[in-house]
Formats: C-alpha cells, sequence, structure tokens
C-alpha cells in the first residue's frame, strides 16, 4: 500500500508539472485536420480551463495526505491503481495533444475509464472531502473534455458539421453526467464540474451558434435538476 500511495504522489507531481514544460495548450491546431473549424461549437470558453488549478491543487493535496497519513489505508487503496493509471497519461497529454489529436482523443478516454474507477471505489463519507471530492471533480471534468475531443475530431475529419458534433457530444456528456451523478449522489462535486463546463460550452455558442448555446443551458438545467433532486432527497435522509 505505501508504495502504491507513493506512486500517486509522484505521478500528481509530474501530472501538476507538465504545463510548466510544455507550450501552453488552447485547443487542438485547426491544420491538424482536413476540414479547418476555427471555434469548434463543442468547446468551452477559455475560463472555464481555469478549473484545472483547482483539480491539480487538489489532487497535489489528496496525494499527500494518501501517503503521508493514509498510507496503509484501505479505503484509500481501492483508488490508487486507476488513478495512478490516470495521470501517468494525463503527464503524457500535453506532449501528445497538439500534433496528434486522434491518439489525444483515444488517451482521454482511457484517462476518463480510469479517473472514473478510481472515483467509485473512493468511499463517499470516509474522508470524503479529501479522498473522494478530488477524484469527483477530476473525473467530471474529463467526462466534458473527452467528449469535446470527440466533438472536435468529428467535426474536424468531416464526419459530423460543427453544429452536430456539438449536438451529439452535448447529448453524450449530459446521459454519461447523469448516471455518475445518479451512482454517486452523496458527491455532488462531480456535477456541479460538468456544469461548469456547460456553462463554457454555452457562454462561448451565445454570439456564434445560439441553438447550440441552447442546448448546452438545457443540459445544465437537466443536471442541475438532479443534483438538486438529490440534495432535497440527503436531507431527508439525513436532517441533521
Amino acid at each position: 500500500m505505501t508504495l502504491r500511495s507513493l506512486l500517486v504522489l509522484l505521478l500528481t507531481l509530474t501530472f501538476a508539472a507538465a504545463p510548466f514544460v510544455t507550450p501552453p495548450f488552447t485547443g487542438y491546431p485547426a491544420d491538424t485536420f482536413p476540414v479547418l473549424i476555427d471555434q469548434p461549437a463543442i468547446q468551452p470558453m477559455g475560463y472555464a480551463f481555469s478549473i484545472w488549478g483547482v483539480i491539480y491543487l487538489w489532487l497535489v493535496a489528496h496525494a499527500i495526505v494518501g501517503f503521508w497519513r493514509r498510507a496503509k489505508s484501505i479505503d484509500w487503496d481501492g483508488t490508487r491503481l486507476p488513478l495512478a493509471t490516470s495521470l501517468g497519461l494525463g503527464t503524457l497529454w500535453l506532449w501528445i495533444a497538439p500534433n496528434y489529436p486522434l491518439i489525444a482523443t483515444v488517451v482521454i478516454f482511457v484517462m476518463l475509464v480510469a479517473a472514473l474507477a478510481a472515483f467509485f471505489a473512493a468511499d463517499e463519507f470516509y474522508d470524503r472531502w479529501i479522498l473522494s471530492a478530488p477524484l469527483a471533480v477530476y473525473a467530471g471534468w474529463l467526462s466534458a473534455a473527452a467528449s469535446v475531443s470527440v466533438g472536435i475530431v468529428l467535426a474536424g475529419h468531416g464526419i459530423l458539421s460543427n453544429t452536430d458534433a456539438a449536438y451529439l457530444m452535448l447529448v453524450v456528456i449530459l446521459g454519461v453526467a447523469s448516471l455518475v451523478q445518479y451512482l454517486r449522489p452523496e458527491m455532488p462535486a462531480y456535477g456541479i464540474t460538468v456544469i461548469w463546463a456547460l456553462i463554457g460550452i454555452t457562454l462561448a455558442n451565445l454570439q456564434s451558434h445560439f441553438f447550440v448555446a441552447c442546448a448546452a443551458g438545457g443540459a445544465i438545467f437537466a443536471l442541475g435538476s438532479l443534483l438538486a433532486w438529490q440534495w432535497r432527497t440527503q436531507r431527508k435522509l439525513h436532517p441533521h
């Protein structure tokens, strides 16, 4: 267990350090696709990516506590191998993405699956704000980011139009996020993170693709309604 906790700590540090040793990533370069799209409709506004600061800091805190205080905890240990897998791939992702969007899309989906496995392995009550919550935020952002990546690739290769790819991926984001949030009702940080991404997509399209903005807004309403229902249900179950 101690070795696995050390592995997570080391990979978390390399993952958080990667943006400092790679060129700033602002999206896949348009000229890497056969179809030139200046503004992918599924891509959030730039400000939305600021959530990575929260993700990095929370994951680093998670890894330090996991190694320093919870190295031998069975509750923590179940999350470590899938999280290490996701973080290891994430460390490489910023080198892959600018030149190989197709490979980057495959990699980010593996990162997502591993992050969700770690999130589902985390206890929702024990050490919840340092064990489960950072994994929820990380998995929540990847749930949106992986779908964004697919949408850009579909449009960039002419498989779907820019807006049709956005509509399809919004359905995917809402479907995946609703299922995961339904299965993890005690950890709203996951759904809130996905809503953050959807707000970014909504604002990015208000001027250029109004109906995509409306669709993203509808997804926000649907996922927000699920979170509100879960909050009311938890209040009834645990009034104190």
